[in-house]
């Protein structure tokens, strides 16, 4: 199927929802495709849902792990198995994508040969249950050079994508490579940052294209669940980048420095968040502090430095209970949740 899209559906222990994540793919309309499940040693009832859904439709196909590989071992051997395929999908098992998200993406990538990958809105929902009801239509096509979308990431310091919702051109991945196993959880974020130096970027403005589950049993639930560990992983997710394509990177010197300023501030924002929250917080305040002093030299230039310094200098309970800087970190509050609101309604 050299012309189709192939989903790769990597499984562990997802046996309660794996029906629905392949339901959701073979209900695609208008798209040529294959479903890819990988049982990465499921000790469920994962194996046998697996075969059953491959028995009843023939677009289904299945591999069984004897020993547990990992999920990013798991991605990379279903881009492999992918590789024949024009288009791609990595699509967790507890994750599902909405009605007529494939087609969408497909004419996209049709359009635009220039486009790596293409993303869109994923429909964050909690818990066990089914997938809620989403709005599917119309949508609106935006591209980004590469070059352009990865600076903004520098400036952001930040991922914009769940993963679900990315269609991959399977040509520029075959090109950039796979997914870095020393990247557990920021291997996806990585890999979008990568292919974007390799080809343009391409969103889908409107409907919603994915659903992402988030649920107690998820990895980061249990794994990168704290500010600190997910802003580390973040941190490298870019070194690895700038590190691996020295040559597609224009302006290295200036994007990294633009980077660190950026990773520095967040994590110095979240510092006082923390150092407010009390003493039960103050080692995570003093982690994302010693963050961004690694990762940006300049680090006593930023307003975020000189306020966290005021912060430690009073302590966490008269900074919580001095009205102007309340009044000053509910603005800068406010402030981040309207710009986030008006970059995430843009794709970025």
């Amino acid at each position: 199927m050299n012309n189709g899209v192939r989903v790769v559906i990597p499984n562990h222990n997802y046996a309660r929802f794996v029906p629905v994540c392949v339901e959701s793919v073979l209900s695609q309309a208008g798209v040529d495709l294959e479903v890819l499940i990988i049982d990465d040693a499921s000790s469920d009832d994962s194996q046998r849902i697996a075969a059953s859904l491959a028995a009843r439709d023939r677009r289904v196909r299945v591999r069984c792990h004897a020993v547990n590989q990992g999920h990013i071992k798991t991605y990379n051997e279903g881009l492999e198995w992918a590789a024949g395929a024009t288009y791609a999908v990595v699509l967790d098992a507890d994750d599902a994508l909405t009605p007529g998200s494939l087609c969408r993406a497909w004419e996209l990538l049709e359009a635009h040969p220039e486009t790596g990958f293409v993303y869109g809105r994923p429909r964050v929902f909690l818990g066990n249950g089914p997938p809620p009801p989403v709005r599917t239509g119309p949508a609106r096509w935006r591209t980004w050079p590469g070059r352009e979308w990865f600076e903004i990431r520098c400036r952001r310091a930040e991922n914009c994508i769940r993963s679900p919702e990315v269609v991959l051109r399977m040509s520029v991945v075959r090109n950039a490579g796979g997914f870095r196993e020393d990247l557990p959880h920021t291997a996806d974020f990585e890999l979008w940052m990568r292919l974007a130096l390799h080809a343009d970027v391409g969103y889908i403005r409107g409907p919603y294209q994915a659903y992402y589950r988030d649920h107690a049993a998820g990895l980061h639930r249990q794994v990168f669940n704290t500010t600190i560990a997910d802003m580390a992983q973040v941190k490298k997710a870019f070194e690895a980048v700038f590190q691996a394509c020295p040559d597609k990177i224009v302006n290295r010197q200036r994007l990294e420095k633009i980077l660190r300023r950026a990773l520095a501030r967040r994590a110095l924002g979240e510092a006082c968040r923390a150092f407010d929250r009390g003493r039960l917080h103050l080692p995570e305040a003093v982690q994302l502090e010693e963050l961004a002093l690694d990762a940006y030299r300049d680090v006593n230039e930023l307003a975020e430095w000189r306020v966290l310094q005021w912060r430690k200098a009073i302590g966490s309970r008269l900074s919580r209970m001095a009205l102007p800087l309340r009044l000053v970190s509910f603005g800068q509050h406010l402030g981040r949740r309207l710009n986030r609101y008006r970059l995430h309604a843009s794709g970025l």
